[in-house]
């Protein structure tokens, strides 16, 4: 990465501008073309150091303040095939294989689900339920109770 790639990155990591042309704002900002970013971008997602560009809605302030990570101890032969399921669901935000820690923790996957309400996340659980079947042993739902992170990583300076 070269100084304009550092002064990019610095530029988008807090968001990018909510304007019209969030990239040419930047853009003007660095004193270089919006084609200059937007080709800077492409590059760094292709390659790999940067991994995505997308939106993270503060779902508090949209109305959705129940927040609940769904674990499910899951049959290992059946995981994988099921994990895909129920990432595929239009209310899992991440959903994702960890490995168990016997006795204490028995869950091997993780489902986020959002909703408005308490009641509405156990009720989209339990189409996880269905989807699991007989590969199901336990499950449960742990509930955020307040944000304590909305950023990726911070380069200095």
């Amino acid at each position: 990465m070269d100084a304009l790639d550092h002064a990019l990155v610095a530029a988008t990591q807090a968001g990018l501008p909510l304007t019209r042309d969030p990239y040419g704002d930047v853009a003007a900002r660095l004193g270089v073309t919006r084609d200059e970013v937007l080709g800077r971008l492409a590059a760094h997602l292709e390659s790999g150091a940067i991994r995505r560009i997308g939106l993270i809605p503060n779902h508090y302030a949209l109305g959705v303040s129940a927040n609940g990570m769904s674990v499910w101890d899951i049959d290992d032969a059946q995981v994988d095939v099921i994990g895909e399921k129920v990432g595929a669901l239009p209310f899992v935000t991440h959903c994702y294989r960890r490995p168990r820690h016997p006795p204490h923790w028995t869950y091997n996957l993780f489902a986020m689900i959002h909703a408005a309400s308490r009641d509405e996340v156990a009720a989209m659980a339990q189409e996880i339920v269905v989807l699991a079947g007989d590969a199901l042993r336990a499950r449960d739902i742990l509930y955020s109770t307040r944000i304590l992170k909305k950023t990726g990583l911070r380069l200095a300076g």
